[in-house]
């Protein structure tokens, strides 16, 4: 067993800190327990990807919110 799967309590907390969710922590420690390194690895870049996906989408929301209100300042001021 690899030593990062020592605490296995540890990389549970980690990966629900992370956002994970239970199947994906059943699927990284069963994958750990068989020495299946590179799944374990897909499994975190793929929710990495899927994280950074939400903020993009947040972020492109909170452009269209930050142009709403500047077109509203911008209309109070000109009265």
């Amino acid at each position: 067993m690899a030593e990062y799967m020592e605490d296995s309590a540890a990389v549970i907390r980690n990966l629900e800190d992370a956002g994970c969710g239970k199947r994906i922590v059943e699927q990284f420690m069963k994958l750990g327990k068989t020495g299946e390194r590179q799944g374990q690895l897909s499994l975190l870049e793929k929710h990495r990807r899927n994280l950074l996906e939400k903020v993009h989408k947040s972020e492109k929301q909170i452009d269209c919110l930050d142009f709403l209100v500047f077109q509203m300042t911008r209309g109070i001021n000109k009265k």
